[in-house]
């Protein structure tokens, strides 16, 4: 017999040994721990960050580099014994101590902002006043006001001000383009010369200015390209409106008021009046803002003010109006409305992948339109523009506005849809006279 029978079988091979499971057991552990120890480091960073806030933030980017400078010049005066590193540091340490001094001190002021008038044309002049009033019972230091108007920063000292003692500042504001302009907050700012160290205190809400769009004047016969429709009937089957059609039997649900009880008494069944749809004033204005679909800037301010100049018109002529471009459905209860919404568009890029898709979208939510224009720039092709017949029905009018500066004015007739070329928008109250659905 053999004595190997109370001896360890060997393992099978490629079996995994006690020491390796252990080890990866203490690594896996050991990774767990790294974890939750960076978690809290991060948790415990954020706390501290915080805390110190009011500190940090008041040293300016700056400080910030005069700091690091200063630590990197006595790091390299100790390793190296070069004095001049050292007296460097020092130094630059002593600028950020001197400079603490400044922003000490408490400011209690009361400050206005003004923007007279609130709306203007692109090109007229805008002013805008600040007035700083020392709220204090005692009188105040010197400071300064910094005010972002629009991509600007204006920068204004104030003196020192008795109690209730006033400070005014006139500025221009820049409205020589479409947009809307703001001003504000006002800050006011104390710190060293050097901007080192920098404290600021926000005093006011931002304002807005509206610069719109240049737009030409329309007369109420302008809008004969709408009122052209206006009660005119379709082919449309409805169960209430004022045109008579025919009878039919009467279903469920359907309005007793429609009954025809003449001919129901006549026939022994009920039969209820049927009624071709009339048309209703009902106009979209849409301008696809592609970037590309516009040869300049000033093509694309063009194809703004014909948005707007028509808008306006038609709403004063009090038909319903909606107006949409890929990022805004502007606002139509007023003109005012109107032009403050067109100061806010801006060109987009690839925001739908074509016109037709566009249109599709924005207007699949609002009613069948009686009339559909379409403003858009001279390098949007014509059979572009074409596609947005096919988003509506074959009673809706379709009418294209193309902007093309320094290009002659121009009406063509192009399958179904008008093409209306503007290229100055002196030209535009002639061609909108002309046009007839």
């Amino acid at each position: 017999m053999s004595g190997a029978t109370g001896a360890e079988a060997p393992a099978p091979p490629g079996a995994p040994s006690q020491a390796r499971i252990a080890a990866r057991a203490v690594a896996r552990s050991a990774a767990a721990s790294a974890r939750s120890l960076a978690a809290h480091a991060a948790t415990a960073g954020r706390a501290l960050a915080r805390f110190a806030a009011p500190v940090t933030g008041v040293v300016s980017t700056t400080g910030w580099l005069v700091l690091a400078a200063a630590a990197v010049s006595l790091v390299v005066a100790w390793a190296f014994g070069w004095i001049e590193f050292a007296f460097l540091g020092f130094t630059l340490l002593a600028a950020v101590l001197v400079s603490i001094g400044f922003v000490f001190g408490r400011m209690h002021y009361r400050v206005g902002i003004e923007l007279q008038p609130a709306r203007v044309v692109a090109g007229e002049r805008a002013l805008g006043r600040l007035l700083v009033t020392n709220a204090g019972t005692s009188a105040s230091t010197p400071s300064r006001i910094e005010l972002p108007v629009g991509a600007g920063l204006a920068e204004f000292v104030v003196p020192a001000l008795p109690p209730d003692g006033e400070h005014e500042e006139l500025f221009a504001v820049p409205t020589h383009r479409r947009a809307v302009i703001v001003a504000g907050p006002a800050v006011s700012v104390r710190g060293d010369q050097l901007g080192l160290l920098r404290r600021t205190v926000r005093w006011t809400d931002p304002v807005e200015l509206f610069v719109h769009p240049v737009t030409a004047r329309l007369r109420p016969s302008a809008a004969g390209l709408v009122r052209d429709l206006e009660g005119e009937v379709t082919k449309t089957i409805t169960n209430n409106d004022i045109s008579f059609h025919a009878l039919r039997a009467y279903e469920p649900g359907d309005a007793l008021r429609n009954v025809h009880w003449r001919t129901s008494a006549r026939t022994g069944q009920l039969m209820v009046r049927q009624y071709e749809e009339t048309r209703r004033s009902q106009l979209i204005l849409v301008q696809p803002t592609e970037r590309d679909h516009y040869a300049s800037d000033d093509e694309f301010e063009l194809a703004v003010s014909v948005v707007a100049s028509l808008g306006v018109q038609v709403i004063r002529d009090a038909t319903r109006l909606a107006v949409l471009t890929e990022s805004l459905a502007l606002r139509t209860a007023t003109p005012t409305a109107l032009l403050d919404d067109t100061s806010r568009i801006e060109p987009s890029r690839r925001a739908f992948p074509s016109v037709r898709d566009f249109v599709r979208e924005a207007t699949k939510r609002l009613p069948p339109p009686s009339v559909v224009i379409t403003v858009a720039g001279s390098l949007l092709p014509v059979a572009d523009l074409r596609t947005v017949e096919t988003v509506f029905g074959p009673d809706t009018e379709v009418i294209a506005f193309r902007a093309e500066l320094g290009a002659a004015s121009r009406i063509t007739r192009i399958a179904g849809t008008t093409v209306v070329t503007v290229g100055d928008l002196s030209e535009l109250a002639r061609l909108v006279r002309r046009v007839r659905p």
